[in-house]
C-alpha cells in the first residue's frame, strides 16, 4: 500500500475505460482521490460516478445537460459543476499526479496536451492525441518530466517490458491483434451490419473503437502509437494476429530472446499498472491459468481483406499530415458507417481516397496539428458527400 494518495482526473469516465477505472479506485479510496471527472453526455453515469469517488469538479461536455447534472446533485455541496469544452480544458490544466486521457476521438488532443504542460503525467487510452501529434506531445512531455503511460493493452504491454529491461539490442516489437470479428471469417464487407462489426469477441469497447478493430484499423493507428512511445524504427514494428489476446506485446531481441506480457484480456490489468505506476496493485482479477488455455494460435494478417495496417505504415513514412488525414478520413467514416449511411467496406475505401485527393502540408508545431486536424475533417466530410452522390 502507498503512503500517500494519489490525485487522479479522469477524462472520458463514462466510457468504457472511464469506468473500468473508476471500479479500480472505488475499491482503492485510501489509495486515491479523484480530483475531476469529466463526461461528454451521460449525466446519470456520471452522476453516479460522483457519488462513488467524490471529486472536486464534474465536468460534462454537452452545455445543454448542465442543468440537469447541477439538480441530479443538488445535495452534494463540495463540489464544482462546470460544462462546455472549454472547462474540460480548464479542469485538464489542474496539475495532478496522474490524468486519464480516455476521450474518444482527435477532441481529446488539446485536453491531453493541456494536462501534459501543466506536467501531470497521463495514463494514454486516447490514441488519436499520439497519433496525430505523437511527436509534440511527446516533446511537451519531455520538457515538464510528465511520464506518458499507454492504457491500451498492447502499448501496455511493451511498456511493462521496456521499463524493466534495457532497450538496447533491440530487434522489433510485436503488437497482437484478436482481428476482431471478421478475420477467420467469410463476410461480404459490403452487407455488415453494424450490430455484428461492434461485437467484439474478446473485449468490451466503444463502438467507434469496436469498429476500427473490425476493420484492423486499431491496429494500424496502434502502430503509430508505437512508433510515438518507444525507440524502434518504422520497420520495426510487427502484428500478429492473435485470437485469444492472452499476449498482448513481445519484443525480440538481437541476441533471439522474446520478452512477453500475458494476462486474461481485461483493462483493469493495464488500468491498474498505471494507475499505481511504478509499483503494481492488488485487484480482484483472475490469474493467468496456462493449464486451461489449451492452446494460442498465431497468424499473419491477411493484407488483402485487411489493409488498414499497411495503409497508416504508409502514411506514417509520408508524415504526420498524412497521418492526420487518414485519422480524420476514419472518424469521418466510422461515424457514417454507425449511422448507416455509408457501408462496411467504404470505410477503407473511403481512407484511400482521402489520401489521395489531399495535399498534405508540413507540421510545424501542435497549433499546426490542431488547425490540420480541423481542416482535414472537413475535406472528409466534402468527399465523403461526393462518394455518398
Amino acid at each position: 500500500m502507498i503512503s500517500q494518495s494519489k490525485t487522479i482526473t479522469i477524462l472520458g469516465s463514462t466510457g468504457s475505460i472511464g469506468q473500468n477505472t473508476i471500479k479500480i479506485i472505488k475499491n482503492n479510496l485510501d489509495q486515491f482521490r479523484v480530483l475531476a471527472l469529466v463526461a461528454n453526455s451521460n449525466i446519470d453515469l456520471l452522476s453516479r460516478q460522483v457519488r462513488e469517488v467524490r471529486p472536486k469538479y464534474a465536468v460534462i461536455a454537452d452545455q445543454k445537460q448542465y442543468l440537469g447534472l447541477k439538480n441530479l446533485l443538488s445535495d452534494i455541496d463540495d463540489i464544482k459543476i462546470l460544462a462546455g469544452f472549454e472547462s474540460i480544458l480548464e479542469v485538464a490544466a489542474i496539475k495532478c499526479d496522474l490524468v486519464i486521457s480516455a476521450i474518444v476521438g482527435s477532441i481529446g488532443m488539446k485536453p491531453t496536451l493541456a494536462a501534459l504542460s501543466a506536467g501531470s503525467s497521463i495514463a494514454l487510452a486516447n490514441k488519436e492525441s499520439l497519433v496525430c501529434g505523437g511527436r509534440f506531445l511527446t516533446e511537451i512531455a519531455q520538457q515538464t518530466k510528465a511520464k506518458i503511460i499507454p492504457i491500451d493493452s498492447e502499448h501496455n504491454a511493451i511498456f511493462q517490458i521496456f521499463e524493466n529491461d534495457n532497450l538496447q539490442n533491440i530487434d522489433d516489437i510485436v503488437l497482437t491483434a484478436s482481428g476482431g470479428p471478421f478475420w477467420n471469417k467469410d463476410y461480404d464487407f459490403s452487407k455488415v451490419k453494424v450490430a455484428d462489426a461492434i461485437k467484439h469477441p474478446n473485449w468490451s469497447m466503444g463502438a467507434k473503437v469496436s469498429v476500427d478493430s473490425a476493420t484492423m484499423m486499431n491496429k494500424g493507428l496502434e502502430l503509430i502509437e508505437a512508433y510515438y512511445l518507444f525507440p524502434v524504427a518504422i520497420d520495426q514494428l510487427q502484428i500478429v494476429v492473435h485470437p485469444q489476446s492472452i499476449i498482448h506485446g513481445l519484443v525480440n531481441y538481437k541476441d533471439g530472446s522474446t520478452l512477453s506480457m500475458m494476462s486474461y484480456p481485461d483493462m483493469r490489468v493495464p488500468i491498474s499498472y498505471a494507475l499505481n505506476y511504478p509499483k503494481r496493485m492488488e485487484i480482484k482479477i483472475d490469474k493467468l491459468d496456462l493449464i486451461s488455455l489449451a492452446k494460442m494460435e498465431f497468424y499473419a494478417v491477411d493484407n488483402f481483406k485487411f489493409p488498414s495496417p499497411r495503409i497508416c505504415l504508409d502514411a506514417l513514412k509520408a508524415g504526420s499530415s498524412a497521418v492526420i488525414a487518414l485519422n480524420s478520413a476514419n472518424e469521418i467514416a466510422v461515424q457514417s458507417f454507425l449511422k448507416e449511411k455509408i457501408a462496411f467496406n467504404q470505410i477503407v475505401d473511403f481512407i484511400k481516397i482521402m489520401l489521395d485527393k489531399t495535399d498534405f502540408e508540413r507540421l510545424n508545431s501542435i497549433d499546426d496539428v490542431i488547425d490540420w486536424d480541423i481542416k482535414t475533417k472537413e475535406i472528409a466530410q466534402k468527399l465523403l458527400i461526393k462518394m455518398q452522390n
